[in-house]
């Protein structure tokens, strides 16, 4: 698939969409070209589609350029981004046949976007760790096995019987069966520097 790119400035003093004369030093992301000569992101469009093709190829059981609908959440988090499970079903809204399964063309053509945007980026370890204190009620510093569960499985986005046992296992500290979350959370932080695709 070819593709034709440019530089698109976001910044509020220019206005989404606008061309930047790089004068200043705002923010920056990859965006379609209209008309004109490439800008030298072939390597980095060709390299994109090329992870995002492995990721989909490692559900697409069948060898058959399709997968579950329900396996898009796995495919989009393996290369590197953090959707919640409504962004996931708003991106799978685009993309999901009627079948319930996804064909790799929809996925990549989306998918590319999603990554050049640098969209659902790591949560910052401050939020992660703020978010730990808010369950932490009597601010000691830990929260019980049992306080945990209750948190995860029943309210707001909830985990799943098989997701919260995969957590207990790596988060909870065996002697205490509690989790120490200051220790915990450097688990969680993602070093974009070092992550596909923000590290592109």
């Amino acid at each position: 698939m070819e593709h034709d790119w440019k530089i698109v400035q976001q910044s509020s003093d220019l206005g989404e969409g606008k061309v930047s004369d790089r004068t200043k030093a705002p923010s920056w992301r990859i965006a379609p070209k209209v008309s004109g000569c490439s800008s030298g992101t072939d390597g980095l469009i060709a390299e994109i589609e090329k992870k995002i093709t492995e990721a989909f190829e490692v559900f697409d059981r069948e060898s058959n350029k399709t997968v579950d609908g329900r396996e898009i959440g796995c495919i989009i988090r393996s290369l590197g981004c953090f959707p919640n499970e409504a962004e996931v079903q708003e991106l799978l809204a685009k993309i999901e046949e009627p079948d319930g399964f996804v064909h790799l063309e929809n996925f990549l053509r989306v998918m590319t976007e999603v990554l050049l945007d640098r969209r659902f980026q790591p949560i910052p370890e401050d939020v992660i760790l703020h978010a730990f204190e808010a369950l932490d009620e009597n601010k000691c510093g830990y929260i019980t096995k049992e306080d945990l569960v209750k948190h995860l499985t029943e309210e707001g986005e909830r985990f799943t019987q098989e997701e919260m046992e995969d957590m207990l296992v790596v988060a909870l500290d065996p002697e205490t069966n509690t989790l120490h979350y200051r220790d915990y959370r450097t688990k969680l932080v993602v070093d974009e520097t070092k992550t596909f695709p923000f590290n592109v």
